[in-house]
């Protein structure tokens, strides 16, 4: 796997030359979900964010409807054209998935970023635990489950969770590591028994690719950023574009920023 800096992966997504997951790339650095809907929407959105902060923890926001930079968090963004690949929905379908938006974007969009589990793989990885989606070089899987969120104007739904296989120690050691990153999920939200949150059946992720689990490792579930698309999907706005699940934003902001001691 190529290392690339932030700057440098997202002028190959912007060029085509990369449209892969992003899970893995770019180490060192914050790496976003992303939700772009017309600015009648933003302000129930902002708030269903608020009140899901574990799902929906925001990073950013643009400043004005139209706007495709965020220069605080990237340089020279081009929020259109610099994420491997997007998701389009219309009246809460998924219609289109797609490497650029250039030619479909509006002048009345307004971008939120959310913080992605990606983050803090790194962390994990450094303290000797293994991630099995980047061992076995896919996407991580990602659920629907049970857990419901707190509603917001339009939007409601429930909780969709990322998973990584462990032995129960390495799942408690996780914890301690993951609850210092609040803006990237956290700690996650539960561990053991698929079923306890809805899932029937954890070989068929809704999103992403399945991955194996050993004998005795437990799977351990975080909160994603892919619960804004089943949000935006109930809620049928007219017009919403999405990051491609596991296909991410990748911010110049180092993960380090986001640690509380």
């Amino acid at each position: 796997m190529s290392v690339l800096t932030p700057y440098q992966l997202r002028q190959q997504c912007r060029s085509g030359a990369f449209s892969g997951h992003t899970s893995g790339f770019a180490p060192g650095f914050v790496q976003a979900n992303m939700a772009i809907l017309p600015k009648q929407y933003a302000a129930d959105f902002l708030q269903f964010c608020h009140f899901n902060p574990k799902p929906c923890p925001l990073l950013g926001m643009a400043a004005t409807p139209g706007a495709i930079d965020m220069p605080s968090l990237a340089k020279d963004l081009d929020i259109r054209s610099d994420l491997p690949k997007y998701r389009v929905y219309q009246d809460g379908k998924l219609t289109d998935e797609r490497t650029d938006v250039r030619d479909i974007w509006r002048d009345d969009l307004v971008t939120f970023l959310i913080g992605c589990s990606f983050s803090f793989e790194e962390s994990l990885l450094a303290d000797g635990l293994e991630i099995r989606n980047i061992t076995e070089k896919v996407n991580v899987p990602m659920y629907r489950t049970n857990i419901a969120c707190t509603p917001a104007g339009v939007f409601h739904g429930g909780m969709v969770v990322s998973m990584r296989p462990m032995t129960p120690a390495n799942a408690i050691r996780a914890i301690q590591i993951c609850s210092r990153f609040p803006q990237v999920h956290g700690a996650p939200v539960h561990f053991g028994d698929p079923a306890a949150i809805g899932i029937n059946d954890i070989n068929k992720p809704d999103f992403g690719d399945a991955v194996s689990i050993k004998p005795g490792e437990v799977p351990v579930f975080w909160a994603c950023g892919v619960t804004p698309q089943v949000a935006i999907a109930n809620a049928k706005v007219d017009f919403c574009i999405t990051h491609s699940p596991g296909h991410m934003l990748v911010l110049d902001v180092p993960n380090s920023k986001l640690a509380m001691l």
